[in-house]
């Protein structure tokens, strides 16, 4: 195989690999509902393949990196991308400020762009 064509292969699959990649959220709307409750929009871009690789949730954090609001996605979006899912019920202390809205996929786990929200 002439050198060449072996580089070429090898742009080809690394090529891909990273069209299959991470999990980026690409817009986040959100609402204040009441005092410490919110609603979130989120819109995720994720080159979901099938059952196999797609993006399957998503996860509002604290500052300090807690928890506080999981989406699970239940199926891939092969078809529909960017796609944007709401989670509403979402308790947020007073004295959070600010969070980070995170992508999650079946393959490589936590990864890609990630959002931070002012909520002031």
């Amino acid at each position: 195989m002439k050198p060449s064509t072996f580089l070429a292969l090898c742009l080809l699959c690394l090529g891909n690999a990273a069209f299959a990649g991470e999990v980026d959220v690409v817009a986040v709307k959100f609402e204040r509902v009441n005092e410490e409750t919110y609603r979130f929009e989120v819109t995720l871009r994720h080159a979901d393949t099938g059952w196999n690789h797609y993006a399957d949730r998503w996860e509002i954090l604290a500052p300090g990196g807690r928890i506080l609001g999981t989406r699970v996605l239940v199926h891939p979006h092969v078809d529909e991308q960017p796609f944007t899912r709401s989670l509403s019920g979402v308790k947020i202390p007073r004295e959070v400020k600010s969070v980070e809205i995170r992508g999650h996929d079946s393959v490589h786990a936590f990864g890609g762009k990630t959002m931070f929200v002012d909520l002031d």
